[in-house]
């Protein structure tokens, strides 16, 4: 038998988490083992029940789950953090996914993308609303956000991750990722956990923020398959004029 994946939740509306506590207990393979109301009960929850996934609703008293975020990932044990946030309140998003979060979810949520998010969080990926996640590519995409020079943390990285790495941040799956390079899918997960290892990224979602903070991708960048990628070397955004990638496997460099 399956183990299930063990939830906390909280929020300070009782009626909110209460519901949200019932959609999510009534699945088959997720279990609800305790629900907290603010902050500071969410992380002594999770210190108690070591569950797999945390739901945090960003604004509660006492301590606030940007802050319970942020604790939960110190205390280790791999919970990883799912926020509840609302149109007013996305402007704690890049504060909250630099605290550890995986994920965000609008409060008016469909009950099947409830589920959906918890399971996915719970495997290691991350998950982003789509209207949280266009305004966070908009914060990086402001003239201010890039940086003049070549961000050191781009060096760290081989060519091959480099490519990764921007086309992860314009959103293609790794099958996706695989094909525009020409690579396994094998490959690029393995390009994708160097990467992460490398510049100390958490998931896929700190590696979009990394790839906007570094000038490797910005505003008027051609869309996936219809133009060419930097190559190392290369000012931020700037792409090769000819040839576009090289169709191999890390031939001609390391991986």
């Amino acid at each position: 038998m399956t183990t299930p994946i063990r939830v906390v939740v909280a929020d300070d509306q009782e009626l909110v988490r209460s519901g949200f506590a019932m959609i999510l207990d009534v699945q088959p393979d997720i279990e609800v083992v305790a629900e907290a109301g603010d902050g500071a009960e969410a992380v002594e929850a999770v210190r108690r029940h070591r569950p797999d996934v945390a739901l945090l609703d960003i604004r509660m008293p006492r301590v606030d789950g940007i802050e319970a975020c942020r604790a939960i990932s110190a205390l280790g044990g791999g919970c990883r953090t799912v926020m509840l946030t609302t149109f007013d309140s996305d402007r704690y998003v890049y504060d909250a996914l630099h605290a550890g979060a995986s994920g965000f979810l609008l409060k008016d949520v469909r009950r099947d993308d409830l589920t959906h998010a918890v399971r996915v969080v719970a495997r290691g990926d991350s998950l982003l609303a789509p209207s949280v996640a266009r305004r966070l590519v908009e914060q990086y995409t402001r003239p201010a956000t890039r940086p003049r020079r070549t961000d050191p943390r781009l060096k760290l990285l081989t060519d091959r991750e480099r490519e990764t790495l921007l086309l992860l941040a314009r959103g293609l799956s790794n099958a996706e990722i695989a094909a525009e390079l020409l690579i396994s899918d094998h490959t690029v997960k393995t390009h994708v956990g160097n990467l992460l290892a490398k510049l100390g990224l958490r998931d896929r979602i700190q590696a979009v923020i990394c790839a906007y903070e570094t000038g490797l991708v910005t505003a008027g960048d051609p869309p996936p398959g219809r133009g060419p990628l930097p190559r190392a070397g290369d000012p931020p955004g700037a792409a090769v004029r000819e040839g576009g990638v090289r169709p191999n496997d890390g031939s001609h460099h390391r991986s």
